[in-house]
């Protein structure tokens, strides 16, 4: 399994911390927010893959160089917000790059966790197929600005929209995907066939109604660092 991070965003809501520097590389509690994520999933992967944008590939460089596992960092080509391409593109970018043909476990390098994502491949591995994490979510305007996920009594996706007008349930997906390489393969598809490519849950909703996708109850919190609010309170929580 390989593990790949989006991190060609550019952190627009952080200026001025983010205007030179990657948001996934920030210190919370005395290391790299990468650190925390890849110290966690370990050798669950075989080898890690950076998407990054044009502007900071030469930070996530440096940072991987001082790591002991095999990270590769694709740079997207792009240097601004406006010509970013967008989740699902980078996914598809980095896969093409690199020849990549095996399960993926897919996740976004702004997120801090209180449980481990290992039990999440765990659970995807036993599935056997791929799969999404879920969690219980009452505040409709928060939904609406979410992936809403539809399911059976079995954990089985019936559908997942990706910021609903009108959410159909209080099931968020937050950014943790795990896909078999066959679905993998299916990218370009998936593209094709219309997939959204700004939102990295644009393709966990087209695979819900393309192929078999399980999803599992998130097990504790996570903490979205995106803007300069929440960095101060994840720093607080994490004794920085």
């Amino acid at each position: 399994m390989k593990c790949l991070i989006l991190a060609a965003g550019y952190a627009t809501r952080l200026y001025p911390l983010t205007e030179n520097f990657p948001k996934p590389l920030l210190k919370v509690g005395g290391k790299a927010i990468l650190d925390w994520l890849v110290d966690d999933i370990g050798d669950a992967a075989d080898s890690y893959i950076v998407v990054s944008n044009h502007k900071f590939a030469g930070h996530f460089r440096d940072w991987a160089a001082g790591r002991a596992e095999k990270i590769d960092v694709v740079d997207d080509g792009t240097s601004t917000n406006e010509t970013r391409l967008g989740a699902v593109r980078d996914i598809s970018f980095a896969v093409d790059a690199l020849g990549v043909d095996d399960d993926m476990l897919v996740i976004a390098g702004d997120n801090l966790l209180d449980f481990s994502l290992r039990d999440f491949v765990a659970y995807a591995r036993k599935a056997g197929s791929s799969c999404i994490m879920r969690y219980f979510e009452a505040d409709t305007a928060r939904l609406k600005k979410s992936g809403v996920v539809e399911i059976d009594a079995d954990g089985r996706v019936l559908a997942m929209q990706e910021k609903p007008a009108e959410p159909r349930s209080n099931w968020c997906c937050p950014p943790f995907y795990y896909y078999t390489a066959a679905d993998i393969r299916r990218l370009p598809e998936a593209i094709a066939g219309g997939c959204g490519i700004d939102a990295p849950g644009s393709l966990a909703a087209w695979m819900a109604g393309h192929s078999r996708l399980m999803a599992m109850e998130m097990p504790g919190k996570r903490f979205d660092i995106g803007n300069l609010e929440s960095y101060k309170k994840v720093c607080e929580l994490f004794g920085n």
